[in-house]
């Protein structure tokens, strides 16, 4: 689910049931501290009450006001609860200003962003007695429990600058862009690729993903506005043979081996049942 929130939190637990018992593959929940959309922890937290199998993850997470060790703790909870089936995906970092203005916090000269953050989490996750000293976050011999059962969580980013795809080789587990033609998926993950053979890393081929947006009963002007189109990206009006009933048209990856997170276009489903029903055959999924 994207920014624009679920629309009706009566009806999230339907929609989580249909995941699970069609056999979807998990569900991404974005971060947006003014937006309609939950608090993706907790609903993940949720969601994770009512499946057995569905895998849980962030499609966006934004750093700035989140303190890091609350944020272990958060997720290792999630992943321990879950039985192991916890994702971190996205991973963002937002203008200081801008972040200080939302989440109430003091702005500082540190960047809370992925290179900072992420080699913490992963020490909190499977360290002892853990120290850290920077502008923001200072502690000394700290140990946060439980443990994740996955060791450890794996975290995915997204972005497209060469810079943002050669530290995702660095650092990162997986890479879920959006907004993106699969020509440019073939040279993002090849220099993903290329950035950690020289690291001596490898990130899992099933670790490269898009998000995709969809509309199965909007016209694709009113997509459109929605999703103005940015430098190099082509809009949906210009995309050919595009069907408002075809939610296999728009910005994606093909399927085969990778993740394709799809996102609603509106900003809910009249009856989420129906609506996993019928996006269920487009992914080889019986109903």
């Amino acid at each position: 689910m994207g920014t624009q929130g679920i629309g009706d939190y009566e009806r999230f637990g339907v929609l989580v049931d249909g995941l699970e018992r069609l056999g979807f593959d998990s569900l991404w929940l974005s971060d947006r501290l003014t937006g309609g959309a939950p608090e993706p922890v907790v609903a993940l937290a949720f969601a994770a009450g009512r499946t057995q199998r569905l895998k849980l993850g962030t499609s966006v997470l934004v750093l700035p006001g989140r303190n890091p060790v609350v944020l272990a703790k958060e997720l290792a909870s999630l992943d321990r609860l879950s039985d192991g089936r916890c994702c971190c995906g996205r991973v963002r970092r937002v203008r200081r200003a801008q972040a200080s203005r939302r989440s109430g916090s003091a702005a500082t000269t540190e960047r809370p962003g992925w290179t900072k953050v992420l080699p913490l989490l992963r020490r909190l996750w499977t360290e002892d007695r853990v120290t850290h000293h920077g502008p923001r976050f200072q502690f000394e011999e700290l140990t946060v429990l439980p443990r994740p059962i996955q060791q450890p969580i794996d975290i995915w980013l997204g972005g497209l600058a060469r810079a943002a795809l050669r530290r995702l080789g660095r650092i990162a587990d997986g890479w879920l862009p959006s907004t993106i033609t699969p020509a440019e998926a073939a040279r993002g993950r090849a220099l993903i690729e290329e950035s950690a053979r020289r690291c001596d890393r490898i990130v899992d081929p099933e670790h490269f993903g898009a998000m995709v947006v969809y509309a199965s009963r909007c016209h694709p002007a009113a997509l459109q506005e929605r999703l103005p189109p940015s430098p190099g990206h082509r809009s949906f009006a210009s995309r050919p043979r595009w069907s408002s009933r075809d939610p296999r048209h728009g910005w994606g990856l093909r399927r085969g081996r990778h993740l394709e997170v799809r996102t609603p276009a509106s900003r809910r489903a009249d009856d989420w049942a129906a609506e996993l029903e019928e996006l269920a055959p487009w992914f080889g999924l019986s109903t």
